[in-house]
């Protein structure tokens, strides 16, 4: 094997790790950040997820062991303090199908 087509091979190979890390780290980015959202953190959070290597391990069990943002507009929803006063009231029985001569009758 000759020098040039050692080079190529190992530029080949370079390019290709560079291109599959870079996908990794964008879908990585992706993940996280839908995570952090959906649980009412900030996304941003992501980026100490993915290139910080100690604080993904600590984000992740704040993540695990602490109350969520999203939590607490739940149970603030659900005690009235939104405005919304909880749930809404139910009469106690569904409602019933409409009857007449228009409508069959079962």
């Amino acid at each position: 094997m000759r020098d040039s087509d050692l080079q190529a091979f190992i530029v080949g190979y370079v390019a290709v790790i560079a291109i599959i890390s870079i996908v990794s780290i964008a879908i990585s980015l992706l993940v996280w950040w839908k995570i952090f959202s959906k649980a009412g953190f900030s996304g941003a959070l992501s980026l100490l997820m993915t290139f910080i290597p100690l604080a993904n391990i600590i984000l992740l069990f704040y993540l695990a062991f602490a109350e969520w943002p999203i939590e607490r507009e739940l149970e603030a929803y659900r005690r009235g303090a939104m405005g919304g006063g909880g749930y809404p009231p139910s009469s106690g029985y569904p409602n019933q199908p409409p009857s007449g001569p228009g409508y069959p009758q079962y």
